[in-house]
């Protein structure tokens, strides 16, 4: 049986930032630390890299992309290469998923069955849909001919989140790279380590070098350069809604480049009146608050249920609690690890503090399980005016919210500043078509906790999103510059 306490103890780690090919020391020499957020061991000393290495990396990336080693090349080859990346992320599965284990402190079994197959398919779904686009002719005349194409944006800054550190990052360079561009990707400064070996896995796969690079650092000094950088044509960003309109300024305060952000969510499951199976409701709920510790920003932190199903859900919530083991990430059986920093810790402590203080009643959960580890907590009776109800946590915390109609738990689900997803439960296929359309997020699923899958577009409304979506041939139009060339064909 494959030991991954063992793995971990042999990993070969990334020694450096990731420019133009290969590993390099930060221009200034300083370094941070990485550490394992259950046991506190130091992991590894990385580059804190600071505008002048953001500088060469832009400048790789640039060359690379104006020599057209990449740009220029058939969308067929490019395919080729990011279908052999996918290869390579699976010859190598055990390795990053133990890697992103104890990054993170996401459990590894959960690494292991989903996060590394969802990165592998997202970069190859990109690689194979990009020679099965075509461009558009335009009706006009007979003495003109107008095309209608799209081409690479250029160079694509990338600044990823901690809590699913290797899918963010498929997720923003399958559909960058898959349409030619040259991309710079700044990691979260606690889980940098699965990005540079992903870097160093595309060069192996014949992306060329300066194509795909790896700036770590914190966000100030590494991820605030590339949003004021003049040199880069358009930046993604998966984070807090808090960076992502300060990366609006950047934008705004520099050249104008194209920015897409996916930010904070406080995503609500609505339970209405004739929903059935409330035990197997408050399992996918469970599955929807509990999974990745919380550390979700489509978790369903919000549960809105109707006043004739609200005590039968919250007593089966509770539950629930006892079926998420908590412990050490590289054992199998956890279902529930540390949360990824001290910092982060002290936040969802505060939050569930708040809820307590605020008179919300605590039914399971609500207090740190030793070191970084964090109950699954479930809280009754809350209501809109509470902290936990309107503030994203971030966390295993779920709040369950009385509603005395369907109506007024649609007007609940809808009273945030946030709309990156919701759920709703009902048994009336009328009912799930009308409400499903009320709810204003950018993903709905329908008597299940879903996202869609990589063929569907995936974002939010209001405070949520900006700028386009992730996932789906959507996620290529971002990445892209529309161009008409008009050619005067004569008499």
């Amino acid at each position: 049986m494959t030991s991954y306490t063992d793995i971990a103890k042999s990993l070969k780690l990334p020694t450096g930032a990731y420019i133009d090919g290969a590993f390099v020391d930060a221009r200034s020499g300083a370094t941070f630390e990485t550490r394992n957020p259950y046991t506190g061991d130091l992991i590894a000393l990385l580059p804190a890299c600071g505008a002048e290495d953001v500088d060469i990396a832009v400048a790789a990336a640039r060359r690379s992309f104006e020599a057209g080693v990449w740009s220029g090349m058939h969308p067929s080859e490019r395919k080729r290469v990011l279908g052999k990346l996918a290869d390579l992320l699976m010859a190598n599965i055990e390795e990053l998923a133990v890697m992103e284990a104890v990054d993170a402190g996401k459990p590894v079994a959960d690494c292991l069955e989903i996060d590394l197959p969802e990165t592998a398919n997202c970069i190859r779904w990109h690689g194979e849909a990009q020679d099965k686009l075509y461009d558009q002719v335009a009706p006009t005349g007979p003495g003109a001919l107008a095309l209608v194409v799209r081409e690479p944006v250029g160079v694509v800054a990338a600044v990823l989140p901690w809590n699913f550190p290797l899918l963010m990052m498929a997720w923003k360079i399958g559909p960058a790279l898959a349409t030619g561009n040259s991309v710079v990707v700044k990691p979260a400064e606690q889980t940098s380590l699965t990005a540079l070996r992903l870097a160093e896995l595309a060069l192996e796969a014949g992306v060329p070098a300066g194509v795909l690079n790896v700036v770590t650092g914190m966000g100030p000094d590494a991820g605030e350069p590339l949003g004021r950088h003049m040199d880069v044509d358009a930046l993604t960003f998966t984070g807090s809604t808090e960076v992502g309109r300060k990366f609006l300024e950047y934008s705004a305060q520099s050249n104008l480049k194209e920015v897409c952000l996916e930010m904070g969510g406080k995503s609500a499951a609505v339970v209405l009146s004739d929903a059935a199976n409330i035990a197997d409701i408050a399992e996918t709920q469970a599955n929807a608050i509990f999974w990745n510790m919380g550390e979700n920003c489509t978790a369903n932190s919000r549960i809105i249920a109707h006043k004739d199903v609200y005590d039968e859900l919250v007593a089966e919530l509770a539950k629930q609690v006892a079926d998420w083991p908590m412990g050490d990430q590289l054992d199998t059986a956890t279902r529930q690890g540390p949360l990824v920093s001290a910092e982060h810790f002290a936040k969802v402590s505060g939050l569930v503090d708040s809820g307590k203080a605020q008179g919300a009643r605590l039914v399971a959960g609500g207090a740190g399980g030793g070191g970084l580890l964090f109950q699954p907590t479930v809280f009754a009776d809350v209501t809109p005016g509470m902290d936990i109800f309107q503030k994203e946590i971030f966390g295993p915390v779920v709040g369950v919210t009385r509603a005395e109609s369907d109506e007024e738990a649609i007007e609940l689900a809808n009273a945030t500043e946030y709309g990156l997803a919701a759920t709703l439960y009902t048994s009336n296929i009328a009912k799930a078509h009308r409400y499903a359309r009320k709810l204003r997020a950018g993903t709905v699923g329908v008597n299940t906790y879903s996202e869609g899958d990589i063929s569907t577009p995936f974002g939010g409304f209001k405070a949520s999103g900006f700028g386009g979506r992730d996932n789906g041939i959507h996620a290529h139009e971002q990445y892209t510059e529309l161009k008409t060339i008009w050619i005067d064909l004569g008499e």
